[in-house]
């Protein structure tokens, strides 16, 4: 389990999903119901719309459970696209909050922010060794 660089790249995909819990992805003005004046505010994964918290630890669980599945390649293969889907999907749940509750030009991504696509360049490098470990294993089994 250990030895196979795929877990390296699950690891780091579920640790990068836990931090960016913390670590901002936007900071800027946001318009706040029975406020006129806006509110300087970081968005995180833990901010007010519940679904980017849900979201978030969905995709760090996933990236953890398929470090488990290393005797099960294509439900791990399938988990790591999963994750990419969902991961795109949060990264567009980001986008479509900044630009409904944020005043316009009044804000700035921060540099934790390439966190999220780094958690989706590290589920595509994980699925692209576990296919190479399936090809290996088939090729292994056809020689017997």
């Amino acid at each position: 389990m250990l030895q196979r660089i795929q877990t390296i790249w699950l690891l780091l995909a579920g640790v990068a999903a836990f931090l960016t819990l913390k670590l901002h992805f936007y900071s800027g003005l946001m318009t706040v119901e029975g406020n006129p004046a806006p509110v300087y505010t970081k968005l995180t994964g833990m901010s007010n719309p519940w679904w980017l918290l849900l979201l978030t630890v969905a995709i760090g669980l996933i990236a953890l459970i398929a470090i488990g599945l290393y005797k099960n390649r294509v439900v791990q293969l399938r988990l790591c696209v999963l994750g990419i889907l969902l991961e795109a999907l949060l990264i567009f749940l980001y986008y479509q909050t900044i630009t409904s509750k944020f005043v316009a030009g009044q804000g700035a991504y921060s540099l934790t922010s390439v966190l999220h696509a780094g958690i989706i360049l590290f589920f595509v490098l994980a699925a692209i060794n576990i296919n190479k470990d399936e090809k290996l294993i088939k090729e292994s089994d056809r020689l017997r």
